[in-house]
């Protein structure tokens, strides 16, 4: 069983997982064994071929980062009716040129992957100004910070950064 942990998105006490495979299926049953009592595990099934990270963020409790509207139609009951922020699509001038031959790991969405560092300061590729300028007509804080070569090494902030310092335990966001 191989499975990539980019196929969840955690929200507080609850995961989102992405199941567009029986790859995904049997490692989030697995998942769910293993979490029992501590995390909800909700499937989205086939919300895409995998990175849930680059179609849906939860930036704080109540807005989400989204590729496009048609996502909430794959997720969670319960987060349904949070507030939908559309990412701008990506043009191919935010990205540097590659060869034919580079093996590109992302997808031109890689940018949806942002990180909140808090409930109102989000970290942005600089590369993307225009998501910058949405997020901030929505009041949150975009911190800019360059990441050139997202597409090659197959990952946006969530996929490099180390988990923060918490006190307390995992909020319940869904009830």
């Amino acid at each position: 069983m191989m499975w990539d942990g980019a196929q969840c998105l955690r929200v507080g006490r609850d995961l989102v997982v992405n199941i567009a495979t029986k790859n995904h299926a049997m490692p989030c049953d697995w998942l769910e064994r293993h979490l029992q009592g501590r995390f909800r595990i909700h499937r989205a099934y086939k919300l895409c071929d995998s990175h849930i990270d680059s179609m849906v963020i939860a930036l704080a409790p109540g807005p989400l980062l989204v590729r496009s509207r048609e996502v909430a139609d794959y997720l969670p009951e319960a987060m349904r009716n949070w507030d939908m922020i559309v990412a701008p699509e990506p043009t191919k001038n935010s990205f540097p040129a590659y060869n034919d031959d580079d093996l590109l790991l992302s997808s031109l969405y890689i940018d949806v992957n942002v990180l909140s560092v808090a409930p109102d300061v989000v970290l942005v590729n600089d590369a993307c100004p225009e998501l910058a300028r949405i997020l901030e007509q929505f009041s949150f804080q975009v911190v800019p910070v360059r990441r050139r070569h997202r597409r090659i090494f197959g990952g946006g902030f969530h996929c490099v950064t180390l988990d923060t310092v918490r006190e307390g335990g995992p909020e319940d966001y869904f009830s």
